[in-house]
């Protein structure tokens, strides 16, 4: 779902280009397209913000929840519960014998500490987990109200069809722009940065800029979603299970979305690397430690009813144009790349294999200073 990152970025620049960094006073924007050249990092969909995928098109922005989620929106308000009812009056007990009180004094103050911490930490609990119910539900109510992004490889377009639109707006693939945003901010904790990958366009007949935005876990995750559309436009992966499933735990016949299945799975995968000892000997009790702590089960089976409610809402009614544009089309009619793509793409490749330090903004810059200098 599309998203607001707080520090006030600036608006899509007019004329954006693959390697720009555009400043502002608490962050910056780091263009990654147009035009979209490879990044070298993994074409993973960590965010779970790509919908449908099929040889024509992808869609983009409104994804299948995964149970990743629920283990921290449940997972979080049980550590803390955890840490108020055990270890904080196990400390209480440690720091009552470093004051020479004594193994009795020490006991009797972490016991009557145990039921203060319970009630602490439950009410800790209680806030984080309804702000974490309060935005699922209201992100539930949106996917009958939102037309996804839709990316058509075959003609080599985007379209969108913003709020308050009732006609699709199609723009050339490799005009498209795309960027990653961090931006900072001070909170009672200290500094907060946040990272949102996004894409979008300036729609110079109505003077207006158009986006879609949403909330990644750090820079380098931001670009590998960012990886997974372009790889796909470029015919480089073809199915959501290559994007979405890097740990290979959708086995054939499961449903594409992740559930129950995954976590039998999961846990049959961990079983099998301990036999042929590809793991160490503590490995099975870290990944039991944490599912139970992500309250076993519980995530998947939320997860899958998630999707249900979504099926059960319904998607938004994709326009007939955009119907008409999501048509498969004859091999002889597919687009194909721009002369300067190839070009430039080939040479970010062979510029990442001589210069692997240089990160993307400025490989890609050089790249394009160098390229329009031989020009």
């Amino acid at each position: 779902m599309a998203t607001d990152i707080p520090g006030a970025p600036p608006p899509i620049h007019h004329a954006p280009h693959a390697g720009m960094v555009e400043r502002f006073p608490t962050g910056q924007v780091v263009y990654l397209a147009p035009l979209p050249l490879p990044t070298d990092l993994p074409a993973q969909d960590y965010g779970h913000a790509v919908g449908e995928v099929n040889d024509t098109y992808l869609d983009f922005g409104v994804g299948l929840p995964p149970v990743f989620a629920w283990q921290m929106g449940l997972g979080t308000p049980f550590w803390v519960i955890w840490f108020m009812g055990l270890f904080a009056p196990a400390l209480v007990w440690l720091l009552t014998l470093s004051n020479g009180l004594g193994f009795e004094q020490a006991t009797q103050n972490a016991l009557e500490f145990i039921p203060y911490g319970l009630e602490v930490g439950a009410w800790a609990a209680l806030a984080p987990l309804a702000i974490y119910l309060f935005i699922t539900f209201n992100h539930l109510d949106k996917y009958n109200e939102i037309v996804p992004t839709r990316f058509n490889r075959q003609r080599r377009e985007v379209c969108f069809v913003p709020r308050g639109h009732t006609e699709p707006i199609f723009v050339p693939w490799e005009s498209l722009s795309a960027w990653v945003v961090q931006a900072r901010s001070v909170n009672q904790y200290g500094l907060d940065i946040r990272y949102a990958m996004g894409v979008g366009f300036y729609h110079a007949p109505h003077d207006e800029h158009y986006s879609l935005e949403f909330f990644c876990g750090g820079f380098d995750l931001a670009v590998c979603n960012w990886e997974a559309i372009r790889a796909y436009m470029e015919y480089e992966v073809h199915s959501l299970k290559e994007i979405q499933d890097p740990l290979d735990l959708q086995n054939p016949g499961d449903p594409p979305h992740e559930g129950l299945h995954t976590f039998y799975n999961a846990r049959e995968r961990m079983r099998r690397r301990r036999k042929n000892r590809e793991v160490g000997f503590f490995y099975p009790f870290w990944w039991y430690t944490y599912h139970v702590l992500t309250l076993w089960t519980l995530p998947n089976h939320l997860t899958e009813w998630e999707i249900r409610r979504i099926k059960s809402i319904g998607r938004a009614i994709v326009p007939e144009a955009m119907q008409n544009w999501s048509t498969p089309l004859p091999p002889e009619q597919w687009a194909k790349p721009s002369a300067e793509l190839q070009r430039l793409s080939e040479a970010v490749k062979t510029l990442r294999q001589h210069r692997p330090e240089l990160n993307i903004s400025t490989r890609f810059t050089q790249v394009q200073q160098t390229d329009r200098k031989s020009a």
